[in-house]
């Protein structure tokens, strides 16, 4: 399979972008292929934002547009409906980060529960998503993890937390959505797998509905989910899982250089990659307990996948093994495979653009970070551009 070259057709990859939208997504990855450039638009960004100089017309023109889908539920649809037009799934992210007030929470809560009624009445939308810090605040989750005693309102916000969890799952569950909840740093991420593993054992009993997610640049998340299949058996519940490579790599290394303990990441890329892949191979070979979502941008990755699959007999469509990749990014892999019949959907973000620039600040810091991302990107826009020339 891997000699067929689905990834190199650029026809189908970018059948949806008009003319001038591949030469903005052009434009946009040459930029972000400068790192020195990268990191001066970065604080010029920064500082125009918090100046409240009037710069959103020119962010939502560029990089907006090709990232996120919009300011509003609503204001997505198009591309919702575009996608989901070339067999394109799409998971409504409500990508604003970073808030730490009970008022901000219950805003995030009541997004959720909207996007979830949302997607119950579009087929292009299986999935809905939150992250667990937007339910709570980070230093509660924390200090959850670490077993240190929570004060007396902490243990009120903590009491909070589990109603918004609870609310949410049994909304997704009520509704027929799954439910993807993104992971974070190590040092918080044991308290939400435990509240995580309690929604599974209460709204998971006929199939998955509740998704945690496993960053795999971590050494010990194998070893997490095998134990947490073994539990799943005993307490006869589903699993389901999103696998990724993980996302705040730098900062786990470097916390865990400053407090003097062994980092949590693999030691370097090959190994992340052995991990992911194993860990993939693990979950298709147990499918009866395990629904994966498989959220990679590696092209290699997605080969192994989908000879696994095809080795082990399990259908393109088996509604068990979903492909995932960002939207404005990878494509060549997203359009590709749902046109070859696997079910594929786009991570879709939006919010109000002042709200989401931390979000696009870190995708283009992390384009500017992985080798060879960008450049593939480079190479398969100016392909399609001269194949429309020709």
């Amino acid at each position: 399979m891997r000699q067929n070259k689905l990834f190199d057709n650029t026809e189908t990859a970018f059948a949806l972008k008009s003319d001038s939208e591949l030469e903005r997504a052009y434009f946009l990855f040459k930029m972000i292929s400068n790192e020195p450039l990268v990191r001066i638009g970065t604080a010029v960004t920064n500082f125009a934002i918090k100046a409240h100089l009037p710069v959103e017309g020119l962010i939502r023109a560029t990089v907006f547009d090709h990232f996120c889908g919009g300011v509003s539920e609503e204001d997505c649809l198009s591309v919702v409906d575009k996608m989901y037009d070339k067999k394109v799934c799409s998971v409504l992210d409500y990508s604003v980060e970073g808030k730490e007030e009970e008022i901000q929470f219950d805003a995030v809560l009541n997004k959720t529960l909207k996007l979830l009624e949302f997607a119950d009445e579009k087929e292009a939308m299986p999935f809905g998503v939150f992250k667990p810090t937007g339910f709570g605040r980070f230093l509660v989750w924390q200090k959850k993890t670490e077993g240190i005693p929570l004060t007396e309102s902490e243990e009120k916000e903590w009491k909070r937390i589990k109603e918004r969890f609870d609310m949410v799952c049994k909304k997704a569950y009520d509704c027929d959505v799954a439910l993807l909840i993104d992971g974070e740093e190590s040092w918080m991420q044991d308290a939400a797998d435990d509240l995580v593993t309690e929604m599974m054992r209460k709204y998971n009993k006929e199939k998955p509905i509740v998704y945690n997610t496993l960053q795999l640049y971590r050494h010990d998340r194998l070893e997490y989910l095998k134990k947490l299949h073994e539990e799943a058996r005993v307490y006869d519940f589903k699993i389901g899982v999103k696998i990724v490579r993980g996302a705040y790599m730098e900062k786990e290394n470097e916390r865990a250089k400053e407090k003097g303990y062994p980092t949590p990441i693999c030691k370097d890329k090959q190994h992340t990659d052995e991990n992911f892949n194993e860990t993939m191979r693990y979950i298709l070979n147990n499918l009866n307990d395990i629904s994966v979502f498989i959220g990679t941008h590696n092209e290699n990755s997605s080969y192994i996948a989908m000879e696994l699959m095809e080795e082990l007999g399990i259908a393109k469509n088996d509604f068990r093994v979903w492909f995932g990749q960002l939207f404005g990014m990878s494509d060549h892999i997203s359009f590709n495979m749902s046109e070859a019949g696997y079910n594929v959907a786009k991570y879709l973000p939006f919010g109000p653009v002042r709200d989401v620039m931390p979000y696009l600040i870190r995708r283009a810091e992390e384009n500017t970070s992985v080798a060879g991302q960008t450049s593939r990107e480079l190479n398969l826009l100016s392909q399609e551009k001269k194949r429309r020339k020709s």
